[in-house]
């Protein structure tokens, strides 16, 4: 069996530095695999968890960067804190999630169903919500640069400014 302290013996000191420097960095903790179970700050980066029923789920603070949930059910999921740049929700079911303080930065939403959900101070630039479905949604205190609500249906959102909320018939556009 190798004995670590040994190496002393054979590798020059100047070495030795070197040689722990790297000992270190091959020594880092594993990385949380796309296959671990949902949990508050689980790391399912680049991850494709398509189809996945992840119904009511608590991934708060979780790392989803470029994430693909794809026709995924998340009704009432927990995702407050998350970090999900770049991630594609199209077409899930994120009904009554909580999305509140999230990283949402260029997220596609195309055709999500975010009936009811909370999206309080979510930083929501430059995503995509093409056709979603934010009836009853709250987006109070979210950053909205460059998003688009192309066709998204807004009925009865509370509006980004914490006061307004959008008349029946709002599609694209808070009125």
């Amino acid at each position: 069996m190798f004995d670590p302290r040994s190496i002393c013996r054979i590798v020059p000191r100047h070495s030795q530095l070197a040689l722990a420097l790297l000992v270190a960095l091959i020594a880092q903790p594993a990385l949380a695999a796309c296959t671990d179970p949902p949990a508050p700050e689980v790391t399912w980066r680049r991850c494709l968890l398509d189809g996945r029923d992840l119904s009511g789920a608590d991934l708060t603070r979780a790392h989803l960067r470029d994430a693909s949930f794809q026709r995924a059910r998340l009704t009432g999921a927990k995702m407050a804190g998350a970090d999900a740049t770049d991630a594609r929700f199209v077409s899930a079911d994120l009904e009554g999630a909580v999305l509140q303080e999230a990283t949402l930065r260029e997220v596609d939403f195309t055709r999500a169903i975010l009936r009811g959900a909370i999206l309080k101070g979510a930083d929501l630039r430059r995503a995509r919500l093409f056709r979603a479905d934010l009836t009853g949604a709250d987006l109070t205190g979210a950053v909205l640069t460059g998003a688009d609500f192309s066709g998204a249906i807004l009925d009865g959102a509370r509006w980004n400014d914490g006061q307004r909320i959008c008349a029946v018939g709002s599609v694209g556009t808070c009125q």
